[in-house]
This record gives structure tokens, sequence and C-alpha cells, in this order.
């Protein structure tokens, strides 16, 4: 269940930059506010890009994987700010290039800024109707969303059942709730009582997505709009 990753030719063009980053668990690569000046590639981890609530929660929109652009910048635009935050979800390893330097890379090549150009529409599309499912269906929704996205990114199928094959923390599932710590261990434990999930030391399995799909009226969008990539 893997989401549409770059092109080995943009992924090369991205990645001949010098200039790495490396990022502690918890250290923010960028915030919401910033002058947006770079781009980045991630190389190795895992970055959570996401924004603060009204009220002072985080919500994360999606993760970067190895491979993933993170910054996605408004190009051949001056003063552009980055309007989501961008934080390390593991030790991780970023490839910055600077915005400059893509505008020119891309001028050279139409089919690459075309990829790009794609990529990044992507990206603002499951942004959106991951705000719309929360906005729709409430904390219930937006949990039983998140899980379907995490299957469809990081789900193995085996006997009609899915591992989330990533390990989260009921506050880190939290952040991509939009809702607090206890209201999503409230959830999960009314899920495993109707035997939808099971949950291992951070990992779950989800035994019936039909059931998450139905209960927010799932409109079986392409694998690559609902993700957590």
């Amino acid at each position: 269940m893997n989401n549409v990753s770059l092109s080995d030719e943009l992924k090369d063009l991205l990645s001949a930059a010098d200039d790495i980053n490396f990022l502690k668990k918890g250290e923010r690569l960028f915030t919401a506010g910033e002058k947006a000046e770079s781009i980045f590639i991630v190389k190795s981890g895992k970055i959570q890009i996401g924004k603060m609530t009204a009220d002072g929660r985080e919500l994360a929109l999606r993760l970067g994987k190895e491979g993933d652009i993170v910054g996605e910048i408004a190009l051949y635009t001056d003063s552009v700010k980055y309007i989501l935050t961008a934080t390390a979800l593991t030790d991780s390893e970023v490839v910055e290039i600077s915005k400059k330097d893509l505008e020119q890379k891309l001028l050279e090549n139409s089919k690459l800024a075309m990829e790009f150009i794609n990529i990044i529409t992507e990206m603002s599309l499951r942004d959106q109707t991951k705000l719309r499912d929360l906005v729709m269906y409430g904390r219930k929704g937006a949990l039983y969303s998140t899980l379907i996205r995490l299957a469809n990114s990081y789900g193995t199928v085996e006997n009609d059942e899915i591992l989330i094959n990533f390990k989260l923390t009921n506050q880190e599932l939290a952040n991509f709730c939009g809702t607090s710590r206890e209201s999503v261990s409230r959830l999960l434990s009314d899920l495993r009582q109707d035997h939808i999930v099971t949950t291992n030391k951070g990992y779950i399995t989800i035994h019936n997505i039909e059931h998450l799909k139905a209960e927010i009226n799932c409109e079986d969008c392409p694998v690559v709009m609902c993700s957590i990539h």
C-alpha cells in the first residue's frame, strides 16, 4: 500500500544538493511564518508536517518519508513564507536545495517541472481531504480517517487484516487527529471492544477497515489522495 513517489530523475535532481541537514527527533526543520527559501527531500527518517491549531494543539497533516519532498513553496514568487511546520518524528536526514537553484533547474527541464507541479498539487489535495474529514466527522471521524490513511501508507495485509507497520504513541496519533490523547485513547478502547482493531506496543492492526470507511462515508478516493505521506 505505497504512495506514489518521485521519479528517479527528479529524485536525483533534488538529491544532488550538497547541503544535508541532520535532525534529532523533535527538532524543527522549519516553522510556519518563516521565509521559504529552500525545499527539502527526505533522505532518511520521518518528517511530520503540520500546524498549530487555535487552541494550541498540534495538527499533523502528513509524514515525509525517504524520497518525499518537504516544504512545498510557490516558485518564481518572492517573499513566500512556509504555511506549515516540519518536525522530525524520528532522527532524520534531509537534503536542502535553494528555491533559486530549483527554479533554474526546472526552467531547464520542462518534463521535471510538470512532475514537480503535479506532486505539489497532490500534496495540497491530500491536505484538503484530511481537513475535510476533520471538519465533517469530528473526533471519531478524524481518528477513523487517520487509521485508513495510515493503513494505505504503512499497511501490511494478511488474512484480511491490516497491520499498520509504523509505531505511534497515542499522543502522536492524537496529533494527526487534531484532538487530545485522552480522546484517542477512549476511541481506540471502543474500537478494541468492538473487535475493529487491536493494539500492541504502539502497533495497530485493523480487523475491519470497511467499518471505519462506512462510518465516515468513505468515497474510496485514490490511495494517493488518502494517505499520510
